[in-house]
């Protein structure tokens, strides 16, 4: 594709002209620097408001000042069945049944009860695989997982570092770690994309390998649903956690949610911490002892729906779903190999770019690893009225997002970095 890439304005903007996705950056709002629209690829840490959101507030605080405690059952959107009405889209974006997907809670706080109820050590199964250099939130949680079954870390968790020299994980390595461990493996649990890489793990092999080893296989989403296709359900992945606060804009602390393998989810037997929302809807107001779970993901919950805290997520997929996923990732790829293709032209700046180079081993993120200058750079762009992502200590991460991000926004970039002299 990229032999084909021009490094001139014109073709970038005749990319937009034929780009059938385009009208939706209209949808948003795009945030100001010094009165012009910003360069926002920041995508992959928060997601931009949805110009419905504002409405849809409006609307849930006018059945709220009307209806009051009534409004669970007699607002437009009734309160009590609210959570419910995601299941279907985010089946979609996640390869999901409706069944096994449910927003609730917290991107941490989901992974906590998952982990209650999927990491399960007995005797000498009892080892966990994350990746080194996890986003912090998993490291922490597994972390005091362990210690809570009593088990030291340093004994209990095998984590996966890339090969000297080298930023990202190799399939053989991951495979060839989960068959080793064999049967003291526990679990697995590792982000579908790498936060700090951008790299896509092959989820579908994992899980294989992971349940070949009689184990069971979890995966923190939170960088990949709504930034890649995925098949959950039949890559027969147990368990799996998600935020959607940043391909899937529900804005700031947005509303998580999780998956669950309608195998789990269908069977009582399985532990998970019980709440009053997590009962079955029949019975839920009859206000009996004796927890029975409803059906699916949803009997993970533990409390009601916290409307407010997700009606950014409802005006997002309002959106997405007059796309698909796949549509979205094929504008994905098309814009970050164009960026890709640009960068090259910047002998005058020294970085690599450590995102893997195959399109199916990443999504919507470059990360470029500055040997020198990485933070004036990033202070120059910032300048420039561009909204990028600094790691320290090295790393600017770009994210060209498909539903608002444009190809004349990547030559833009580009430019800038072009014209910079430090």
């Amino acid at each position: 594709m990229a032999s084909n890439f021009e490094n001139n304005l014109a073709y970038a903007k005749g990319l937009d002209d034929v780009d059938t996705l385009f009208s939706f950056r209209e949808r948003f709002h795009i945030p100001l620097y010094k009165d012009k629209p910003a360069i926002y690829f920041c995508g992959n840490s928060l997601g931009l408001q949805p110009k419905s959101t504002a409405y849809l507030f409006e609307k849930e605080l006018k059945d709220w000042a009307k209806l009051g405690v009534e409004g669970h059952f007699q607002a437009q959107s009734p309160w009590f069945y609210y959570a419910n009405q995601f299941s279907a889209s985010l089946g979609r974006i996640l390869g999901a049944k409706p069944a096994e997907v449910i927003a609730m809670n917290t991107l941490t706080v989901n992974l906590h009860l998952l982990l209650l109820s999927f990491y399960r050590p007995k005797g000498k199964r009892n080892k966990i695989i994350i990746e080194a250099g996890a986003f912090p939130s998993d490291q922490y949680a597994i972390e005091t997982q362990v210690r809570l079954h009593g088990l030291n870390p340093e004994d209990t968790i095998i984590e996966l570092a890339p090969r000297e020299g080298e930023y990202c994980l190799a399939d053989e390595d991951i495979l060839n770690a989960i068959r080793d461990t064999g049967e003291e493996l526990a679990c697995v649990l590792m982000g579908g994309i790498n936060y700090y890489t951008g790299q896509l793990y092959d989820m579908a092999a994992i899980t294989k390998a992971t349940h070949e080893a009689g184990a069971l296989a979890g995966f923190d989403l939170a960088h990949a649903t709504g930034n890649v296709p995925l098949s959950m359900h039949d890559w027969d992945v147990d368990f799996a956690c998600f935020c959607s606060y940043k391909y899937l804009n529900s804005g700031p602390g947005g509303v998580g949610g999780v998956y669950v393998h309608e195998r789990w989810g269908n069977d009582p037997s399985v532990l998970r911490l019980a709440g009053w929302w997590g009962n079955e809807e029949a019975s839920r107001f009859e206000m009996k002892k004796g927890f029975i779970p409803a059906k699916g993901a949803a009997s993970w919950q533990m409390s009601n729906a916290p409307v407010f805290n997700m009606i950014g997520l409802r005006a997002s997929l309002d959106i997405m779903d007059h796309t698909s996923m796949k549509d979205l990732q094929r504008k994905s790829r098309a814009m970050t190999a164009y960026l890709e293709f640009l960068l090259r032209d910047l002998s005058h700046l020294s970085f690599s770019v450590i995102t893997p180079k195959d399109p199916e081993k990443r999504g919507a993120q470059l990360s470029l690893l500055f040997h020198k200058d990485g933070k004036k750079v990033f202070d120059a762009l910032t300048e420039a009225g561009v909204i990028a992502d600094w790691r320290e200590p090295d790393v600017i991460r770009i994210a060209p997002v498909p539903l608002y991000n444009t190809f004349t926004e990547v030559f833009q970039f580009y430019k800038i970095l072009k014209d910079l002299s430090l």
